[in-house]
């Protein structure tokens, strides 16, 4: 079965400096029929103004997940962690017990688009954890985050896997889907045919009781998108 969430159904939040859409219920926007799936909890499609940001502020017990799309994130928090992201690098902060963090435009001029990514762990109370890293844009299925941190993956507390899935023009790709298990997929640029439903940059797709699930790119630009396996 695959259900598709359309980018222009998400729930949003504007508050000037702040442009958010909301894949899953957040903040003030609530819709029962769109609470997460599975272990995934949020995805915000986000663009921050230059210089402003997300004061320092608390979590406890979830995956936090940055993927920065354009301009850069100047990171803070009580781990005493201080880093910079540019474009293409992702962030996974594991808050386990308690953390507080800031995010900022690292900029003053340029705008900040970024993805906003939550996982609840399986484990609780675990102590918190940063990780970052850049994995370029290789052709085809890139692992970014798996439940061991294995061959340089980021190290998330859940048994789910994030990937980075990238088409060329005129291409496609099929994955194995184990038994029991569920696939999200949300289309960061340009398009993506999943089976016959399309997918367009902000819309996603819920993918259960599937064995395979065939991906493809059928136009002459580069295809991006993020794929979750999930329990």
């Amino acid at each position: 079965m695959i259900i598709l969430r359309p980018a222009n159904e998400r729930g949003t939040a504007n508050f000037g400096w702040l442009d958010s859409k909301h894949s899953f219920s957040f903040g003030r926007y609530y819709d029962p029929e769109h609470m997460g799936f599975s272990a995934l909890r949020v995805i915000n499609d986000d663009s921050v103004a230059p210089g402003a940001g997300f004061a320092t502020h608390g979590h406890r017990d979830m995956e936090i997940i940055s993927y920065v799309l354009q301009g850069s994130i100047a990171h803070k928090d009580s781990e005493g962690n201080v880093e910079v992201l540019p474009a293409g690098e992702f962030q996974l902060m594991s808050a386990g017990s308690g953390i507080t963090h800031s995010e900022y435009n690292a900029s003053q001029t340029e705008p900040l688009k970024f993805l906003q990514i939550w996982i609840q762990p399986n484990t609780l109370g675990s102590s918190p954890g940063y990780q970052q890293k850049n994995f370029g844009q290789p052709v085809g299925l890139t692992p970014i985050a798996t439940p061991t941190g294995e061959n340089g993956t980021l190290h998330i507390k859940q048994n789910a896997t994030l990937s980075q899935l990238i088409l060329a023009p005129h291409s496609q790709l099929t994955y194995t889907i184990a038994a029991g298990r569920k696939v999200y997929v949300h289309q960061v640029a340009a398009e993506l045919m999943v089976e016959s439903q399309r997918l367009a940059a902000g819309d996603g797709a819920k993918i259960t009781e599937r064995h395979t699930i065939t991906f493809k790119n059928e136009l002459d630009d580069q295809s991006t998108a993020l794929l979750f396996d999930l329990p």
